[in-house]
């Protein structure tokens, strides 16, 4: 059957994480991702970002899988040799700063005069108008202004960062839907289109049910550790080695917890007697099964668990989750031989498709290393055309690094 998007061809100019994520997801489905930078390249290469044997570990592992191609933009021929691979491309990506594009000469209005069917994805901050557009678009400020940040970490204490870069993956994970969805409806019209994506709104998005009760109830959530305001117990406890989450929504499973950790007296007691009570009297059951949880290892506690079906599992840190049985037979794990870097493992993508395709995980690339490959082949430029245009500036390949 073959890859889903082995037809499709992107020209990414997304650097860092919010304009390469989309991009990597859609080279796992098959798609030609092409990075057009520029003489510096991705800012993601800094080599002092997650370090890897001299190399970006985060470079590494967004841009897998993609093709580099060197491209002066400000320069008149590079900006026609991009044109040129617009005309041959499905869509374009690019995570610039509102009015980039058009001052490049090379907005929407450009792209579409160029190519009807081009789909063109950008990736904002704040949006590409209005009072924000201009306002700085980093991780760390998009978790903070968007609430999330508010609703992280333990009550009473400051304001925690999420361990993974939540506001820029939302930029990638929401322009890979975005572009998904263009490409379905181009096959019905023949037309491209231009898609804003900012990603302040993604992350009211994910929001999601906390976002519905305040807007519709005025309810504000504190941040609940690894607890759940709703659910009681749903939470993280300390055990005699680690620790341990349980889960219990349903009464059926809180009269089984109470069974597994031999306090039948507590699902007896009327306080505790319903979800809503528990609730109501988090502060009183809390303590009482904080100190049973110590009383044992994690391993025995999941063990009495499991036998009694009640949700759980041990908090692991990532040498344990990926260590976990599924990691190896979901084949969780991709890697690659980097000529700098050298062997490279990382998180596989992880949706199984019937056509059982192996993965495809090639090494990412380095700066402006398929500029010859892509000019000749996609283009039919010569070799002597290519060497013109190195020669004034436009492009530049990896050799002459």
């Amino acid at each position: 059957m073959g890859y889903p998007l082995s037809n499709i061809r992107i020209l990414e100019l997304g650097q860092i994480i919010a304009g390469t994520y989309g991009g990597q997801l859609l080279s796992d489905m098959g798609a030609e991702v092409i990075k057009i930078e520029s003489p510096e390249g991705d800012l993601g290469r800094n080599p002092s970002v997650a370090p890897l044997n001299g190399v970006s570990g985060l470079f590494l592992t967004f841009n897998r899988n993609k093709k580099s191609v060197v491209i002066n933009l400000k320069t008149k021929e590079g900006l026609q040799t991009f044109l040129e691979l617009v005309k041959c491309a499905d869509v374009v990506v690019d995570n610039f700063r509102p009015g980039v594009m058009k001052r490049l000469g090379i907005d929407y209005a450009v792209l579409k005069d160029v190519n009807p069917r081009i789909i063109h994805c950008s990736i904002t901050g704040f949006g590409s108008t209005g009072e924000y557009q201009n306002y700085p678009a980093l991780d760390v400020i998009i978790q903070a202004i968007s609430g999330h940040m508010a609703i992280t970490g333990e009550p009473g204490r400051p304001p925690v960062r999420l361990g993974v870069p939540l506001a820029d993956l939302s930029g990638g994970l929401f322009s890979c839907q975005g572009i998904l969805a263009a490409l379905f409806e181009r096959e019905r019209t023949g037309q491209g289109q231009h898609m804003d994506l900012a990603i302040f709104d993604a992350m009211l998005s994910l929001l999601t049910y906390m976002g519905t009760m305040w807007l519709s109830n005025g309810e504000l959530p504190k941040p609940p550790g690894s607890g759940h305001e709703y659910s009681v117990p749903w939470q993280a406890f300390r055990t005699k080695d680690s620790h341990v989450v349980v889960a219990t929504r349903e009464e059926k499973v809180w009269l089984r917890f109470c069974d597994a950790i031999s306090e039948q007296g507590l699902a007896e007691d009327d306080r505790f007697s319903s979800n809503s009570s528990r609730v109501k009297n988090r502060d009183l059951l809390i303590p009482l099964l904080e100190a049973v949880m110590l009383k044992n290892t994690t391993d025995y506690w999941i063990k009495r668990f499991h036998e009694r079906q009640v949700p759980a599992g041990p908090v692991n840190h990532l040498d344990g989750a990926f260590s976990e049985p599924p990691a190896l037979e979901n084949k969780a794990v991709v890697e690659y031989f980097h000529p700098d870097a050298g062997k490279v493992k990382m998180p596989a993508y992880p949706v199984k498709m019937d056509s059982g395709e192996p993965y495809i995980s090639t090494a990412a690339p380095r700066l402006g290393e398929h500029t010859d490959e892509v000019l000749n082949k996609i283009l039919n430029y010569s070799f002597d055309k290519i060497k013109d245009l190195k020669n004034v500036g436009a492009v530049v390949d990896y050799k002459e690094q």
